[in-house]
């Protein structure tokens, strides 16, 4: 869905779609593993999970012991991710040795991907 940027809004209804001030941001994140056993996957998410949650960020998507894609965004409803959130999830997610390729998108609209 495209939402057009340039229409005047009421300020009820920027928030209701999240546009202008109430837009939320996220990012994307790709991992690729070394050879890593499936069990040692879950105690890695249970982590992964907590340092995100740490910086009151929730993620979402998924994969398995050969690549795993997700999306962080805020846990909080008008909330973003920042440029600090990123780095500090890639920084951590590089000194995991078990981890072979990381990449962080940008920051994106997370409701409309623009």
């Amino acid at each position: 869905m495209k939402i057009d940027q340039n229409v005047k809004r009421s300020r009820r209804l920027r928030k209701k779609l999240y546009v202008d001030e109430y837009t939320v941001y996220g990012f994307e994140v790709s991992l690729s593993f070394k050879e890593m056993e499936e069990s040692a996957l879950d105690p890695f998410l249970n982590d992964m999970v907590d340092f995100v949650e740490s910086r009151n960020l929730m993620i979402a998507g998924g994969g398995g012991i050969d690549v795993f894609d997700v999306f962080v965004s805020s846990i909080d409803r008008y909330g973003s991710a920042s440029e600090e959130d990123r780095h500090a999830l890639s920084n951590w997610l590089g000194e995991k040795s078990f981890i072979k390729n990381v990449e962080v998108g940008d920051l994106v609209d997370a409701n409309y991907g623009l």
